[in-house]
């Protein structure tokens, strides 16, 4: 059941087409996976959904020959240091459309189609847990203060009072020196009592710049 559908060194037609019907299938399932509650591109998923037949065939066509596989691998090198860089969800799909390339390319498409069911389960499994994602009532804070206000403490009742946790992250000088911005990451203890925390800061700050919301997910743009 596992066993290779091409024997010997030459490949029938049918097998070629079956090893392509599965790359074509699996590669739009891989595309659907990256589209699934995240952001993405139209040329993307694409892509996505057709590298794993592209890779198919180029593994068909090298059949065992070393050299030609040194050269591919050289190919895909090249194509990987003159394209943007992708978040690493993308780069993971993109290992995975090549991965089922390289099986139905060798005739392995039984376990190309269990590797892809595996790998989309967990995948489906992970985000519906939200496993890896933060605190749901977790913000990034950044307040605005003159110069002559000593920023150590100054906010710490207000914390206590709103928030669950609060940690200063950075502090950044602005507008030439003469004012502070002071960046926390935080978690609150009621997300429908921001406007009233944020009224109480902008009385402490002297109703500078306040700003409030989720922190950005740091991932390679």
């Amino acid at each position: 059941m596992l066993n290779s559908i091409i024997t010997g060194t030459e490949i029938s037609v049918s097998a070629f087409f079956i090893c392509t019907a599965v790359s074509l299938l699996l590669g739009l399932g891989a595309a659907a996976l990256s589209m699934y509650k995240s952001k993405y591109s139209r040329s993307f998923v694409v892509t996505l959904a057709l590298l794993p037949a592209m890779v198919q065939l180029i593994i068909m066509l090298v059949n065992g020959n070393i050299g030609a596989g040194v050269a591919v691998a050289g190919a895909f090198g090249l194509i990987r240091f003159r394209s943007a860089p992708g978040s690493a969800k993308e780069i993971s799909l993109v290992f995975l459309a090549t991965a089922i390339g390289l099986a139905t390319g060798m005739g392995y498409v039984v376990i190309a189609a269990v590797f892809f069911a595996v790998i989309a389960a967990f995948t489906l499994l992970l985000t519906l847990t939200g496993f890896g994602a933060g605190a749901a009532d977790e913000r990034e804070l950044k307040i605005t203060i003159p110069e002559n206000l000593d920023y150590d403490g100054l906010f710490d009742d207000l914390f206590a009072r709103y928030t669950r946790s609060a940690e200063l992250e950075r502090v950044k000088t602005t507008n030439m020196g003469t004012l502070y911005e002071l960046s926390y990451k935080i978690v609150l203890k009621d997300a429908h009592g921001t406007k009233e925390f944020l009224d109480e800061l902008r009385t402490r700050n002297g109703n500078l710049n306040i700003v409030c919301g989720k922190p950005v997910t740091k991932e390679a743009l």
